[in-house]
């Protein structure tokens, strides 16, 4: 990674930074009220008042937490579900991941390993990228769908190493959508029972969508015979 590339990350991770504390001040007099109808109500009026300004600064942050890989996720997924409700924050994170998503992969389709080095360690992406796992045409689709599915993994990173992969990009683009889904509902549906007054479902939801991963994850390690899935995580972790 150049220095002029460090500089420009870490100066649009403090402006990222601070349009998430703006945006916590401005809102924390009608956030310590949400607990009221009164003042759920006008939480609801603050967030109308923003108008497109409230969308684009939202898409703003989800394009340098996807494309810089500077932040995770579920903040901005959260923030959603307590702006624009469960349902409306859920399908705007995915159409806005698909986009950006999208816009990322072919990027790195056209101009190759040189960009992906610009924003993410070379000596990571070579060892990820030369990982058998990933050079398996027969399985990198499967291992995709189970590292964006399982919590904790870096989704965003994946998005950069895929278009390096022998990945066609339809597919890649379905799998990183649809697979985003468990992180994606139970944020915006928990950032918008907070907002109702409802913090206690909040955690239902965050422990429910935790259980239901957890089972999936046990099922897959059951099948997987070979630890194809076990050993794609650590290849993404270390």
């Amino acid at each position: 990674m150049s220095k002029r590339t460090k500089v420009f990350k870490y100066t649009l991770m403090v402006l990222v930074v601070a349009v998430i504390v703006g945006l916590i001040v401005y809102l924390f007099p009608v956030i310590r009220n949400l607990s009221t109808p009164e003042g759920q109500v006008n939480f609801k009026e603050h967030i109308a008042n923003m108008g497109f300004i409230g969308y684009l600064a939202l898409f703003g942050l989800q394009f340098a937490q996807i494309f810089l890989i500077i932040l995770p996720g579920e903040p901005i997924e959260f923030l959603a579900g307590m702006c624009y409700g469960g349902l409306g924050g859920f399908l705007f994170i995915t159409i806005s991941a698909c986009i950006i998503s999208t816009l990322v992969f072919l990027t790195v389709r056209k101009f190759g390993r040189k960009f992906v080095y610009s924003f993410c360690s070379e000596e990571r992406i070579k060892k990820i990228e030369t990982s058998k796992l990933f050079r398996n045409p027969k399985k990198i689709e499967y291992i995709m769908i189970l590292l964006f599915i399982i919590p904790g993994t870096p989704k965003d990173l994946l998005v950069y190493i895929a278009g390096l992969l022998p990945l066609k990009p339809l597919r890649f683009i379905l799998i990183s959508t649809f697979a985003r889904f468990p992180s994606v509902i139970s944020s915006t549906f928990a950032g918008s029972s907070l907002v109702k007054g409802n913090w206690k479902f909040s955690l239902i939801i965050y422990g429910l969508t935790f259980l239901i991963v957890a089972v999936i994850i046990f099922i897959i390690n059951k099948l997987d015979k070979d630890k194809t899935a076990e050993e794609a995580v650590k290849a993404m972790k270390e």
